[in-house]
């Protein structure tokens, strides 16, 4: 049976959250609960990397349709967003909020609410070195 690169990472990291967690509420910090859980696809990510991405969109812009060639997570950081991909129902984002887009998804809508107010977007897009990161479809 082949390890991949992810199930090391989390084999790893889940262990060391653990203790740090139980460190950290004996000091008597709490631990905030998860912002955002997501399955990821079952890839090894060698020759991958990751890029991290700040996009602004304009009051009442919206972005053409598109894909990425690997798995993108997405964070609000101010503003709000309606977003359709593939698959997963028109929903609206709000500043604090993440979501995600699977390998070989569209992403069919991507529109600022506001017609006031910019929003901000950090993309942090998993790809194969060299790809191009958007593709218009």
């Amino acid at each position: 049976m082949e390890i991949t690169r992810r199930d090391a990472i989390i084999t790893a990291l889940v262990p060391l959250l653990h203790l740090a967690t139980q460190a950290a509420s004996a000091q008597g910090v709490q631990t905030p609960a998860p912002l955002f859980v997501q399955d990821l696809p079952n890839v090894t990510l060698d020759g991958w990397q990751m890029t991290a991405t700040e996009i602004t969109v304009a009051p009442g812009a919206q972005s053409r349709p598109h894909r990425h060639p690997g798995f993108v997570l997405v964070y609000v950081i101010e503003g709000e967003v309606v977003t359709k991909i593939s698959g997963v129902p028109e929903t609206t984002y709000r500043a604090g909020q993440m979501f995600y887009e699977q390998p070989g998804s569209t992403h069919e809508v991507n529109r600022n609410v506001s017609a006031t107010s910019r929003a901000r977007l950090l993309a942090m897009i998993f790809a194969k070195k060299g790809e191009p990161l958007t593709t218009p479809v």
